[in-house]
């Protein structure tokens, strides 16, 4: 493929993304207000979404050692099945939010303070990344790879760090449930 005909997927695929991103913001709003009936009991949901959240940072981690190493083919399979696993965790957690009841913090104290911290961080910074995730995928399927590299500098720790603290935050909040 050309060069004008990668730009020009480049140009689609970001709109792509950038409707995807606009569709997940609201589901993740909604969630919140609306709550509906399957007849299922999908309490078992955030254990595994919460490990979706690990393997996905564990892939991240593999991933950065591969492109450290200039293996980019193992690099990119590594990248690209941690998109899939975040999208698996999307796709759970979402289901969970719109058909479970939301569970409330129940510690007291300075645990309450750390948790109050990593749970906005967590959440503002999920909400921000997600379609410059998707930019920085789209950047290397063109083959503009100076871009992602670009991106990727700054992408790929913010993306690790949601990836890490949704554990932690299920991990404090397990007592809870």
């Amino acid at each position: 493929m050309n060069i004008k005909k990668k730009l020009a997927l480049a140009k689609k695929l970001n709109i792509a993304a950038i409707i995807v991103s606009i569709v997940v913001f609201i589901l993740v709003l909604l969630m919140r207000r609306i709550k509906i009936d399957l007849g299922v009991d999908f309490s078992f949901l955030p254990a595994v979404y919460s490990i979706l959240n690990t393997i996905t940072a564990i892939l991240l981690l593999i991933a950065l050692y591969f492109v450290k190493q200039r293996k980019i083919k193992q690099h990119k399979l590594f990248m690209l099945t941690a998109v899939i696993s975040s999208v698996l965790f999307l796709l759970l957690y979402v289901l969970y939010h719109f058909t479970t009841p939301e569970t409330s913090f129940c510690k007291e104290g300075g645990i309450r303070v750390v948790y109050f911290v990593l749970l906005i961080s967590h959440i503002f910074l999920a909400a921000l990344i997600l379609p410059f995730i998707l930019f920085t995928l789209i950047r290397a399927l063109t083959d503009q790879f100076e871009k992602h590299k670009k991106m990727a500098r700054w992408v790929f720790p913010l993306w690790l760090y949601v990836a890490i603290t949704g554990p932690v935050i299920y991990l404090m909040l397990y007592p809870c449930y």
